[in-house]
């Protein structure tokens, strides 16, 4: 294909096992945000869109539960916190965590912290890793397809 340049012969010979890794390190990533988004764009032009989102969002979702264990294991280090644990986890009732948690994965807004938060209340990890899971999936499956169908036009550019 003509954009395999885009993305590396490592990428290109390791396939979605490398997009399991490199997402789960630019999810696992705290304090320094790693781009991993330019590797579901780029391999979505040259691989099955569907399956890059499906591998990258199963990559990144582990990587998130870094964040959520700092946050589970920070509770105890952090006690003058309880009262703004409390408050959050009451609106976290109040206001479906579980789609706050989508919306999150699912955008640009800063997951980590959601996932910091989440660990120091003792929110359920499945129903986080899953809430994780479905709004990282849904952002990689449009960037996936807009590599597969736009590629051609950002090397245009280029």
């Amino acid at each position: 294909m003509a954009f395999q340049f885009l993305t590396g012969p490592i990428l290109q010979t390791t396939g979605y096992l490398s997009l399991i890794i490199i997402n789960f390190i630019g999810c696992a990533s705290i304090i320094f945000p790693v781009p991993n988004f330019l590797s579901v764009f780029t391999m979505g032009a040259v691989m099955n869109p569907f399956l890059v989102a499906l591998f990258s969002s199963i990559g990144a979702a582990f990587g998130e539960l870094i964040g959520y264990g700092v946050g589970y294991g920070g509770k105890r280090v952090i006690k003058r916190g309880d009262k703004y644990i409390k408050r959050a986890k009451r609106w976290m009732k109040e206001h479906s965590g579980f789609l706050v948690i989508i919306i999150f994965s699912a955008t640009p807004l800063p997951t980590d912290i959601i996932g910091i938060l989440c660990g120091a209340m003792k929110y359920d990890i499945k129903k986080f890793f899953l809430a994780v899971w479905i709004g990282r999936f849904l952002m990689y499956l449009v960037l996936a397809y807009a590599g597969y169908y736009g590629i051609t036009w950002v090397t245009k550019i280029i």
